[in-house]
C-alpha cells in the first residue's frame, strides 16, 4: 500500500473494482474533508454506487440516500439525487488543479450545494477550477478507479464497498 504520511488524513477505499487510497487536503478544503471523515466513520458511504462515470472525465458517487445499494432508499434511478441528512456546505473553492486523481465535491447549480456527493477524475479537467471543491488526490488505485464501469446513468453500476479513514483501519 502507498506510505501515507498522516492516516487521519487519508481514505482506503474498498471498490467493486479493487482499493484506492486518498490523501486528504484538510488545509485547503477543511468543512469538506471534515464532512467526507464523518461520513465516512458513519459507514455512509459503504455500499454507495458510481451513478454517473463519463470516460475521459470522471467517476461520480456519494450519493447516501438515493445511491446506497441495500439501503431503505435506495432507487437506481433517483441516484445522484440525494445527500446526506448533513446540511449543505459552503464552497470551499481552492487553486488546486482537476488533474487525473483529483476528488472534488459535486453541487448543484448553487455553489453552497456541496453534501455527500463527490467524483474522481480520470483526466485533467481544468475547466472545472475555483468552480468546485477539491479535497483529496488519489495516491495509489488509480488504475483501479479506470476500471469503473461507464455510464449516465450506469447499468448495474460498481460501488464504493466500504470507505474508511486509514487512522481507523489496522495498518
Amino acid at each position: 500500500m502507498a506510505e501515507i504520511k498522516d492516516r487521519e488524513n487519508a481514505l482506503i477505499m474498498e471498490t467493486t473494482k479493487g482499493n484506492v487510497v486518498i490523501e486528504l487536503f484538510p488545509d485547503l478544503a477543511p468543512g469538506h474533508v471534515g464532512r467526507i471523515k464523518e461520513l465516512a466513520r458513519e459507514g455512509a458511504y459503504d455500499g454507495v454506487v458510481f451513478h454517473r462515470v463519463i470516460d475521459g472525465f470522471m467517476a461520480q458517487t456519494g450519493d447516501v440516500k438515493f445511491g446506497k445499494s441495500g439501503g431503505k432508499d435506495f432507487n437506481p434511478s433517483r441516484a445522484g439525487m440525494g445527500g446526506s441528512d448533513k446540511p449543505d456546505l459552503k464552497a470551499e473553492f481552492n487553486n488546486m488543479n482537476h488533474a487525473r486523481g483529483t476528488c472534488s465535491m459535486a453541487r448543484a447549480q448553487n455553489p453552497n450545494s456541496a453534501n455527500s456527493q463527490f467524483f474522481i477524475c480520470f483526466e485533467d479537467a481544468g475547466f472545472l477550477n475555483r468552480q468546485y471543491t477539491v479535497w483529496g488526490q488519489v495516491i495509489e488505485g488509480m488504475d483501479n478507479v479506470d476500471k469503473i464501469k461507464r455510464g449516465e446513468p450506469v447499468q448495474d453500476p460498481d460501488k464504493i464497498v466500504s470507505l474508511k479513514v486509514a487512522a481507523d483501519v489496522a495498518e
